[in-house]
C-alpha cells in the first residue's frame, strides 16, 4: 500500500494546487519515486489511497502499467494513516504486505529495503516491522528521532526530553493481524503500534542506505543536489 492521501500542508505553497505526492524531486514525482522502487524490487501491485486533490493522483497514475495499481479512494473524508489503511483492506489480498509513505526518497544499501525487510520478516513474532533510519543516514531530518531499538529489534518510542537514535522511514512490513479490531473512521497508525509494542510485537531494521526527508519545499533544492552526487 501506498500511503498518498494527506494534505501536505508543510509543503505548502506547492501543496495548494497539487497533492504532495506529485510534487517532483530531480524530475520525477515523488510517488513515482516510490513506484519505481517497488517495480525495481518485483512488486507487482500496489494500493493506493487518495484525498487531497483526488483526480489529480488518479489520472497521474494511469500513465503506469507497473505495478498494477489499485485505488483506495478517500475523497469524502481522510481517514489517516491507519484508517487509510483499514478502508483498503479489501484490495490487500497479501498478508503481511508492504505499507509506505508517498513522499519518501531513499537510496538503497546493499539490498533494497523490501527485500531486506521480506528476508527480516518473522510472522511468529512481529505484527509490524518498521525500517528505521539511523540520524546519520537521515538528510534533511531536524527531529529528535523516533524510537529506541534494543538488540533484539523490539521499538520503543522517544522518551520524553530525550533524543532516540532512530527515525521512522514511512516504509513498514505489516501483518494484517495489526489491523484487528482497529477504532472507526480516521486515526493514526500510532495506535496500533503502540498496542504492539505492549504485546512486543513491533519491530525495527536498520536502513543501510541513505534516506531524505522531503517535508517542505526547502528540502527539495538539498535533496535533488544529494541524488545526483550519487
Amino acid at each position: 500500500m501506498v500511503l498518498a492521501a494527506g494534505l501536505g500542508t508543510r509543503m505548502r505553497p506547492l501543496t495548494l494546487e497539487r497533492p504532495k505526492p506529485l510534487v517532483e524531486v530531480a524530475g520525477r514525482t515523488m510517488i513515482d519515486h516510490c513506484l519505481d522502487k517497488l517495480t525495481e524490487a518485483g512488486v507487482a501491485r500496489a494500493v493506493v489511497n487518495v484525498h487531497h486533490f483526488p483526480q489529480m493522483v488518479k489520472d497521474h497514475l494511469t500513465a503506469r502499467s507497473r505495478p498494477a495499481v489499485a485505488i483506495s479512494d478517500e475523497s469524502g473524508e481522510l481517514l489517516e494513516t491507519g484508517g487509510g489503511m483499514v478502508r483498503a483492506l479489501p484490495l490487500l489480498d497479501a498478508d503481511p504486505f508492504f505499507c509506505i509513505n508517498s513522499d519518501n526518497l531513499w537510496v538503497d544499501g546493499p539490498q533494497d529495503v523490501f527485500h531486506q525487510l521480506s528476508d527480516a520478516w518473522q510472522p511468529d513474532r512481529m505484527d509490524a516491522l518498521l525500517l528505521v533510519v539511523p540520524h546519520a543516514r537521515a538528510a534533511n531530518h531536524k527531529g529528535k528521532g523516533d524510537f529506541h531499538m534494543d538488540a533484539n529489534g523490539r521499538l520503543t518510542l522517544r522518551r520524553s526530553g530525550r533524543i532516540a537514535p532512530f527515525i521512522y522511514s514511512g516504509i513498514q512490513l505489516v501483518s494484517q493481524r495489526l489491523l484487528r479490531d482497529a477504532p472507526d473512521g480516521p486515526f493514526g497508525t500510532m495506535v496500533l503500534w503502540q498496542r504492539a509494542m505492549k504485546e512486543g510485537r513491533l519491530f525495527g531494521l536498520s536502513h543501510l542506505g541513505l534516506w531524505y526527508e522531503v517535508g517542505s519545499p526547502d528540502a527539495i533544492a538539498p535533496t535533488e543536489e544529494a541524488l545526483l552526487r550519487g
